[in-house]
């Protein structure tokens, strides 16, 4: 287990949101609130050391929303590149951190609930246990949590797989296959 105040939380956010159309997908409607909110309000909630959010930029409506709510924004200059890029501009901020661990989630799931969050801690184990991923019953996946001793290979990930091959052995946590979601098209959203 990890306590919450020894872990840096990142949002990744710089996504270039291709399937979603010309709207931003982040800041689409969800419930009456820009979609990105609701998983960086789970993120607040849980009250981590660190909060970083990895943008497309520092002055986009989308940053702006969340630097007011206590992220620390971090810039990817190559979204393009795909989600390894953010998660190693995440991490790379992380790292100048001492926190033990990053919690690592991704601003399209917003059904994530703070509850799943402080799971993935409480399996934490630096020795037995250095990669925690969530999992719907099918495959690991975000959110996930990454021992420090990790950080050197989550930065040297390419493409949209990010940390997937860290993955592989994490322990898993599981949660309802609804509540690890992800927005990718306009038709993922409810009904707004």
């Amino acid at each position: 287990m990890v306590q919450v105040a020894d872990v840096s939380a990142i949002l990744l956010a710089a996504g270039t949101s291709n399937r979603f159309g010309a709207e931003d997908k982040l800041l689409a409607p969800l419930a009456g609130e820009p979609l990105a909110l609701h998983a960086a309000r789970r993120i607040v909630e849980l009250l981590p050391k660190r909060r970083i959010a990895v943008c497309k930029d520092t002055d986009g409506a989308l940053a702006q929303l969340l630097a007011s709510n206590g992220f620390k924004i971090i810039v990817n200059p190559h979204p393009e590149h795909g989600l390894s890029q953010s998660l190693s501009c995440g991490i790379a901020e992380a790292a100048l951190g001492r926190e033990a661990a990053a919690l690592i989630c991704l601003a399209d799931m917003p059904f994530v609930s703070t509850r799943h969050l402080r799971e993935l801690l409480t399996r934490f184990d630096p020795r037995t246990a250095p990669a925690v991923a969530s999992s719907n019953g099918n495959a690991a996946m975000p959110p996930a949590l990454f021992s420090r001793a990790l950080f050197d290979k989550l930065r040297n990930g390419e493409g949209d797989r990010g940390g997937k091959a860290l993955l592989a052995d994490a322990a898993l946590v599981h949660a309802d296959p609804d509540e690890l979601l992800d927005i990718d098209r306009p038709d993922d959203l409810p009904a707004r």
